[in-house]
C-alpha cells in the first residue's frame, strides 16, 4: 500500500501551530464574551458559569492545542503524553459539536450561548476544525486500545463533582443529572456518558492508525 500522505514545507508546517494558536485564542475570546454577558446581566458565579461540559472541553482543547503549537514553534518533538490528551480533547469537543448538532441547536437560543458568535465558536467551530486537525496533520501517533480509559479520566472527575453539586447545593449543568429526577435516571444518563465517550474514543484512537492526509516535516 503506497503512502498517500502529502508533504508541506517546513515554511507552510509553520502553518499548523498558528492555525491552532488562532483557535485557542477564538475560544479565549468566545469565553470571556460569554462571562461578559453574563456579568452584564446577573451576578455570576464562576463555579456555575464554568461548570459546563462545553465550557471546559473547549478550553481543555485550547491549553492543548497551545502546548502543541508552543512545541512545535521551538522544533521539540511532543512527547506521547501530549499525544492523548490531544487525542482525549479532540473527542471531548467532537462530541460537544454532535450533541449541540443534535439536541440543543433546534432550541434556539435556549440551546447555547447568548452571544450569537462565540455559540458558533465553542459548539460549532472548534468541534469541526479539532477533527478536520486530527484527520489532516501527521504530528499525532498511533495510540494503542489498552489507553482508551485515558479518555474517561476527565468526564467522569466531571460527572462525580456534578452529581456532589446536585446533591448539596442543588446546581446541575443539565437537569437529566439532577437527583430529583431519579438517581436510577441520573446513573444511567451517567452510563451513556461513559458509552459515548468510549464509542468516539475509540474512534479517534483508529482514525489514528490511518495515514494522515498531509505530513508536518
Amino acid at each position: 500500500m503506497t503512502d498517500a500522505t502529502v508533504p508541506i514545507t517546513r515554511m507552510g508546517a509553520l502553518v499548523v501551530p498558528i492555525l491552532r494558536l488562532a483557535i485557542a485564542a477564538l475560544v479565549a475570546a468566545a469565553v470571556v464574551a460569554t462571562v461578559a454577558e453574563a456579568a452584564a446581566r446577573v451576578t455570576i458565579n464562576p463555579f456555575n458559569m464554568f461548570g459546563y461540559f462545553t465550557i471546559q472541553s473547549n478550553i481543555i482543547l485550547a491549553i492543548v492545542y497551545t502546548v502543541i503549537a508552543v512545541v512545535a514553534l521551538r522544533g521539540e518533538a511532543a512527547l506521547p503524553a501530549l499525544n492523548v490528551a490531544r487525542a482525549s480533547a479532540t473527542t471531548y469537543i467532537i462530541i460537544v459539536g454532535l450533541v449541540y448538532a443534535t439536541l440543543l441547536a433546534p432550541l434556539g437560543a435556549a440551546g447555547g450561548v447568548p452571544v450569537a458568535w462565540a455559540n458558533t465558536a465553542l459548539h460549532i467551530v472548534t468541534p469541526l476544525y479539532a477533527l478536520a486537525d486530527w484527520i489532516l496533520f501527521s504530528d499525532r501517533a498511533r495510540i494503542g486500545f489498552n489507553r482508551l480509559w485515558i479518555v474517561l479520566i476527565y468526564p467522569l472527575v466531571w460527572v462525580i463533582v456534578v452529581l456532589v453539586r446536585g446533591a448539596t447545593d442543588g446546581w446541575v449543568p443539565y437537569p437529566f443529572l439532577h437527583p430529583d429526577t431519579g438517581y436510577a435516571s441520573v446513573f444511567f444518563y451517567v452510563g451513556l456518558i461513559v458509552v459515548v465517550m468510549l464509542a468516539f474514543g475509540s474512534l479517534v484512537f483508529w482514525i489514528a492508525r490511518k495515514c494522515s492526509v498531509l505530513r508536518i516535516p
